[in-house]
Formats: structure tokens, C-alpha cells, sequence
């Protein structure tokens, strides 16, 4: 069959083909959410290098991150140069219109992870992303609250966040910037956001990048904002039984609702009531000096200095030793016990 989007067609095959056997929900269903959401995900995907998280077996099958673009990629569907950590380098698609994310539909895409940096300039971001993770113990009313004191946070230094669901128990809030600063130094300006909401809400938020460390609180994932990390875009499908989606909300409404809310059905609706609650980010661009002075001020008063990268990353400057914390103790144990021996 084919979908007609803004005046392109775009071709679906097997479209019965169930993607949800708990819902019944089939390959179709999905494309019509995203036809139903478009300017939506759109807003969300336009011009951004984006990585495809495709299901062709559907959420009960395997399922595989398509960083490069694929071979059989319409010449209607720009792409972006992007490089990763360890130097090499990929073509990855950068939506400009609804049909590329019903073609991507068409490969089994429920999920798209999109660059925080447009296509003219892949290295410098445009959005800080900050990912509130609950721990075991902890649920999504949990990071409801943190995601309120960190809103206080943002808007003490000069920001504005735009909360959504995960889609899972958790929330994302993303901050438009001026695209001027490296990922480096947008990680660095999250770190500092988190340890300030850690140190409003000790008992409730950690920054502590080693699991032992974490207990039961809401961790700040900082290395989301890693190069070559991202976070599921708003409106993408993700990948549970009951296919809910990672939506947009707004900040007076969280506490009122629940992930499970929003699923590919009541989002539809829901957009064809409301809008995108998230279309005004798109005129908005702020500073994170403020932010920056608050890492090194972490740095210089408080001795907090950079924290560990995930373990595929080569080793960066200043970056403490990436051991936890449990076996470096251990080793400093043993290496005493041999040198009084």
C-alpha cells in the first residue's frame, strides 16, 4: 500500500504485519501514528543527523541500531557526515520531511535516536538533553520530582527545559542552546546541572556513574551527552507490549500522568487535540555560560572535576580512572597487603 505524506507517496510493504502481537497493532498502525504526529516528529528529527532503531520482526524479534545509512536510501532523504569517538566516521540520514520517517517506518524503525547537532555543523550541539534514570526502588513519581527541582535549576542559570516521558518510568528534559559549545563542554555543563539538583536532593538524585554508588534515587545520565549518545526522539514508538511513545509534556501536567498514558492510540488523539506542546522549542537558543561557570567553580571550590565515560570511549583529559569503585579498592587492599609481605 501506499501513504500519502505532504504530497509524497511512500510505499508499505506487508502492511498487516503485526509489530504488537498484545495489542494487535500491525506495521500500518505504526505508520499512521507517525503520519498522525508528523510536524511532531518532524520538529523533533528535522535536520538531525539520526541512528534507526528497527524492529523487522516487530518488539517480540530482534532487533538492531542502523547508524549508516542504508544502501537502498531515496535521493530525497539528505544525509550528514558524522564522526564517532574512536575517529571513523558515517553518513547517518537527517529527516527534512514526514515521508523520510514513514520510509523509515517501512524498515521497521519504532524508535528514532537523533544527534543533539544539526547536519551544517555535527559538532557543536544545539540541544542539552538531560536524562533522569530511575534506580531500582525508584518509579516514574520519583522523577517527577527531581524533574521539578531541576526545572529550578535550569531557570537559576538562564534555561528553560522541555520535559517528556521516556517512555519507560523515566523523563527527559531537553534545553535548545546556542550551537557554539563542543559536546565536551555541553557534558561538562550537564554534569554541573546534575550535581547541583544532586546536592538539592541528596536523598533522592545521584550523579554517581557506578551502579553500587546509585542506591535507590534517580540517576543523572551525564554521558547522554556523550558524542554518539542520544536519547529517543519525542513522539518515537518505543519498544514495550503495549506500544507506548515518548511524549512531550507539558511542565503543569507530569505529576497528572503516567508513561502508560501515551501509547501510539491516545497520542494520536491526543495531537489532534493539542498540537506539538513542544513546537515554541524551536524559537529558542540559550547560553550555558552560566552553567559552565558552575562546573569550574565544582572544580576549583568543591575539587569536582570531570566524571568516567562509558568503556568504549578512548580515555579523555582530566577523566578520573574508569574502575568501580568496589574493585579499586580491592586492588588498593591487595597492593598493601603485597607490600607489607
Amino acid at each position: 500500500m501506499e501513504l500519502d505524506a505532504a504530497g509524497r507517496a511512500v510505499r508499505l510493504s506487508n502492511p498487516d504485519k503485526v509489530y504488537f502481537p498484545a495489542k494487535g497493532y500491525t506495521k500500518r498502525d505504526v505508520a499512521e501514528y507517525f503520519l498522525a504526529v508528523g510536524p511532531g516528529i518532524l520538529r523533533a528529527l528535522r535536520n538531525r543527523p539520526t541512528t534507526l532503531q528497527r524492529f523487522v520482526d516487530g518488539v517480540e524479534g530482534e532487533f538492531f541500531y542502523q547508524k549508516r545509512a542504508p544502501k537502498n536510501l531515496p535521493d530525497w532523504i539528505p544525509t550528514a557526515e558524522i564522526a564517532f569517538p574512536s575517529g571513523r566516521t558515517a553518513h547517518e540520514i537527517c529527516p527534512t520531511e514526514v515521508a523520510a520517517v514513514l520510509w523509515a517506518a517501512n524498515l521497521g524503525t519504532l524508535t528514532f535516536h537523533p544527534w543533539p547537532v544539526r547536519a551544517d555543523d555535527t559538532d557543536h550541539p544545539d540541544e542539552l538533553r538531560i536524562d533522569l534514570d530511575p534506580q531500582p526502588g525508584t518509579d516514574y513519581a520519583d522523577a517527577v520530582a527531581a524533574a521539578h527541582e531541576l526545572r529550578s535549576v535550569l531557570e537559576d542559570h538562564g534555561l528553560r527545559g522541555w520535559p517528556k516521558t521516556s517512555g519507560g518510568r523515566g523523563i527527559h528534559v531537553f534545553v535548545p542552546i546556542e550551537a557554539r559549545w563542543t559536546f565536551t563542554e555541553v557534558r561538562r555543563a550537564t554534569i554541573a546541572a546534575g550535581r547541583a539538583l544532586e546536592r538539592r536532593m541528596p536523598d533522592r538524585v545521584t550523579t554517581a556513574w557506578w551502579k553500587e554508588e546509585r542506591g535507590e534515587r534517580i540517576f543523572v545520565d551525564f554521558n547522554q551527552t556523550a558524542r554518539d549518545r542520544t536519547i529517543a526522539s519525542a513522539y518515537s514508538v518505543r519498544p514495550r507490549p503495549h506500544a507506548p511513545v515518548s511524549a512531550p509534556l507539558s511542565w503543569d501536567e507530569i505529576d497528572d500522568v503516567e508513561p502508560r498514558d501515551f501509547d501510539i492510540r491516545t497520542m494520536s488523539a491526543r495531537y489532534a487535540e493539542r498540537g506539538d506542546v513542544h513546537a515554541d522549542m524551536e524559537g529558542e537558543a540559550f547560553r550555558l555560560d552560566a552553567l559552565l561557570e558552575l562546573a569550574d567553580r565544582d572544580e576549583k571550590d568543591r575539587g569536582l572535576g570531570d566524571m568516567p565515560y562509558p568503556p568504549e570511549y578512548p580515555k579523555m583529559p582530566g577523566e578520573p580512572k574508569r574502575v568501580q569503585p568496589s574493585r579499586a579498592r580491592h586492588d588498593e587492599d591487595e597492593g598493601t597487603g603485597d607490600a607489607g609481605a
